[in-house]
């Protein structure tokens, strides 16, 4: 049995979290999901197992790819990540390249899509596809009837989800061609595009209604939000709600913008530990000891950890601490390095475990490792069972008390404790 097969086993019981009664959207947006697709069901079995995966950062000309693609350089970078052990990828779709116009998807970035999936199920590799962006490595990539005055619009305009129905609509019709799809990510971090502060209600209407519609279109497959920053402040969504909405939440744990370099250095309890803690501050949400999570995004570079041989022994430290607490899926951002060539922040370059000439670095070879060991296990919450989880903190400022006193840990003197 391949590793596919593996963790697919028993996959077609689907989740899809319970309606939490929010407040109601007027016109389209009201009437976008049908109600059959709130049952709520079993967990399903994939996401008692253990994947490993990364979120694909296309060598050649990085996510200008759906510009300038060259089928190639997909094969040979998708063949890199499957000898890694990889078992998917997360992969971003630029919202603007394939939705130019409100009314109208472009056919050939739907090919190209269509394309990259064909290759990336040859290799044995599932996909996620990650919809609405908008923000990559700190670069914004919006729509041209998006107005960047008025984010609100993004999740109260009727005419804006009308927009983002047709898209998803659209994508679908690619993606149902494929058995190596996984689901829908809704969109990449959307705040840092169109944040709302402390409107949580008014994201959290929006996101009820948009993971609706994408379990109309794919019932038994798995929708996720990759947003992060509501476990820590206020930031367009509630942290109650996406624990609870998605059958799966997910983390991106990176210590420096947590704000866990406060408490320690990236070998401390804080950072080491942060996707352990974090899952458990999600379940203390959900008020679910043993909800799934999935680590969609983790990594290390050099401009943090200038000591460039350590990473992977972070990589390592940082993936079985959380597998000791019950993580089920690990997706490492990212696949490749960037080449500098592109003007981005200088700490993007060299996230990856491939070089941009698809060499295995240090970093690859430890994930590989990881992935051949772990893959396809079943997730254990034996240390979860030991360890009673506490109520959720009270407030957003109450978040690093909460994590330090379930990590056990005192912080070094000199240490800020609180929000």
């Amino acid at each position: 049995m391949n590793r596919r097969e593996v963790l697919k086993a028993g996959c077609g019981a689907a989740v899809a979290a319970a309606s939490l009664g929010l407040g109601r959207v007027d016109g389209p947006l009201a009437q976008a999901v049908d109600a059959t697709a709130r049952t709520a069901r079993p967990v399903r079995p994939s996401l008692l197992r253990h994947r490993f995966g990364i979120g694909y950062a296309p060598s050649k000309t990085w996510f200008y790819i759906w510009n300038d693609f060259d089928a190639g350089a997909v094969a040979r970078d998708l063949d890199a990540i499957a000898s890694l052990g990889a078992d998917h990828i997360r992969m971003f779709l630029i919202w603007p390249y394939f939705q130019p116009d409100r009314k109208w998807v472009s056919p050939a970035h739907l090919e190209r899509l269509d394309t990259l999936m064909t290759l990336a199920g040859r290799r044995g590799l599932d996909i996620e596809l990650s919809m609405l962006n908008g923000w990559i490595s700190g670069i914004r990539f919006l729509p041209p009837f998006d107005d960047p005055a008025a984010p609100a619009n993004m999740y109260r305009s009727a005419r804006m989800f009308e927009a983002q129905d047709l898209y998803f609509r659209e994508v679908a019709k690619v993606a149902r061609g494929h058995a190596n799809f996984l689901g829908f990510d809704i969109a990449n971090e959307m705040s840092c595009c169109w944040g709302l502060g402390h409107d949580t209600a008014t994201g959290d209407a929006w996101c009820d209604k948009i993971l609706g519609l994408a379990e109309s279109l794919f019932p038994d497959h798995l929708h996720v939000n990759g947003s992060w920053g509501q476990w820590f402040w206020h930031d367009t969504f509630s942290p109650a709600f996406l624990a609870t909405r998605q059958e799966c939440p997910v983390l991106h744990c990176y210590p420096f913008f947590c704000g866990a370099l406060k408490y320690g250095s990236y070998f401390d309890p804080p950072s080491i530990r942060m996707p352990a803690a974090q899952a458990a501050l999600v379940r203390a949400y959900a008020k679910d000891p043993t909800k799934p999570i999935w680590l969609q995004e983790y990594g290390m570079c050099k401009e943090w950890m200038p000591e460039v041989a350590r990473i992977p022994e972070f990589l390592e430290k940082t993936t079985l601490a959380a597998i000791e607490e019950g993580v089920s899926w690990f997706t490492w951002w990212a696949s490749h390095d960037v080449d500098h060539k592109f003007e981005l922040n200088s700490l993007e370059y060299d996230f990856g475990l491939l070089t941009v000439d698809n060499k295995i670095k240090p970093q690859g070879r430890k994930f590989k490792e990881l992935a051949d060991q772990y893959r396809g296990k079943p997730v254990r919450f034996d240390a979860l069972h030991a360890k009673p989880l506490p109520p959720a903190p009270a407030s957003h400022a109450e978040t690093w008390k909460w994590i330090l006193k379930w990590l056990g840990y005192e912080p070094k003197r000199g240490a800020k404790l609180g929000g």
